[in-house]
């Protein structure tokens, strides 16, 4: 039996590459950016107006000029309009190009205009203020997207900007949901007094909905053949299979002989956790991953959470998450020798301190307890008990 953190490093060792694939830059919102991008132009293109109001030369202003005859008046979008004297001024807009002889824009509020002059009201002017000068934020043929880079609205925009349609992005994993057991009903059923209704798979789809990403889902029961059957069918169609149930000490749990008679190759199988300690992960020699989680509800939410997420990260080229703690904000005791994943409710102190407060259920198979809670506080092997005040990693439900 392995440590959590052994079972961290050999799942991330086993990152995957799923290729790439062109997508339309508008339709590529949470996907993972998989090219460098780069300025077909100056950014921004032209010297840009900030503030409406009027633009002159601060030449003027060295003179001593307080009034300026208004020559014209230019919107953002049109055609730079030129001024030939000191004591002349455009009204502009903006998000207006300014002509070369235009190097200081005075917003309206600190003019007066009257008969078409504008006369100053302030005194402390500045060359080239209220301009965004061009090149200022990047030049043209500059990398301004790497990849890695998760596209959200702002890179959509920036993407937009310098006239890019299409994106090379990551290709996401074919994940199948397989859920094993006779006890389990179809949601719509009438369970019998001894069966429950599926939830395991519903979950971890939706877990992975979260993640922009979709999965098919398949029920087998414990025959030992049909498993096998199915399990060597997904091999062949999908990147990624995600097992719920069937790989703890029962006599019915068929699995990990499964796995193996499919020469799946087992890197592990047991964490010194809990709540997930039968965990098993493994490989196919044709690439496809396989992360076999016990079928108790919580055990598998946090195995999610804790392991296939960080690995999808990685597969995906994304940087690391950076690592949360908060502050316990009662006593907690935890007797066996086991890496504890504790739920708990997170809020914020008055002085903005992180803080957990344990809920504690009914173990593993209490998944109505996760309704009520933020996230898993990880509690380290080697202490049983746990002080108020005392800070340790937190991982949140919702990952992203």
């Amino acid at each position: 039996m392995i440590t959590v953190q052994q079972a961290e490093k050999l799942i991330l060792e086993n990152a995957c590459d799923f290729g790439a694939e062109i997508v339309l830059f508008d339709q590529s919102l949470d996907r993972v950016l998989a090219e460098n991008i780069k300025t077909d132009r100056d950014l921004p293109p032209f010297n840009r107006v900030t503030m409406d109001g009027v633009g002159i030369n601060y030449s003027a202003i060295e003179k001593g000029t307080i009034q300026f005859k208004i020559k014209a008046t230019q919107a953002a979008g049109d055609n730079p309009i030129d001024i030939s004297a000191d004591d002349e001024c455009i009204e502009i807009m903006t998000g207006a190009a300014l002509a070369a002889s235009i190097d200081t824009v005075i917003r309206y509020e600190d003019i007066e205009i009257n008969d078409d002059k504008a006369t100053l009201l302030i005194s402390n002017v500045k060359k080239d203020q209220n301009i965004h000068k061009q090149g200022a934020d990047k030049k043209q043929g500059e990398i301004i997207l790497t990849p890695g880079q998760l596209i959200t609205p702002a890179v959509i925009s920036l993407v937009a900007s310098v006239g890019e349609t299409e994106l090379r992005v990551k290709r996401k994993p074919k994940i199948v949901i397989l859920s094993s057991g006779d006890e389990l009903v179809e949601v719509s059923a009438t369970p019998s007094p001894y069966q429950i209704r599926w939830s395991n798979n519903y979950m971890v789809k939706a877990i992975l909905a979260q993640q922009g990403l979709e999965a098919a889902m398949l029920h087998i029961p414990d025959n030992p053949e049909v498993i096998k059957q199915q399990i060597q069918i997904c091999l062949k169609n999908y990147d990624v299979i995600l097992l719920s149930g069937g790989i703890s000490m029962g006599k019915f749990d068929y699995i990990p002989q499964a796995l193996k008679e499919l020469e799946v190759e087992q890197i592990f199988h047991k964490v010194q956790q809990r709540p997930g300690k039968p965990f098993w992960f493994g490989k196919h020699s044709n690439g496809v991953m396989i992360f076999a989680f016990p079928g108790n509800p919580v055990a598998t939410f946090m195995c999610m959470q804790r392991y296939f997420i960080p690995w999808l990260h990685v597969s995906m080229g994304l940087s690391v998450k950076q690592i949360v703690y908060a502050v316990l904000d009662q006593d907690f005791a935890f007797l066996p020798q086991l890496q504890y994943f504790l739920q708990v409710k997170l809020s914020y102190s008055e002085q903005g301190q992180l803080l957990a407060t344990p809920i504690e259920g009914n173990g593993s198979g209490d998944f109505a307890n996760l309704a009520d809670t933020d996230a898993f506080m990880e509690l380290p092997l080697e202490k049983n008990e746990f002080k108020k005040g005392e800070a340790y990693q937190v991982w949140h439900h919702r990952l992203s």
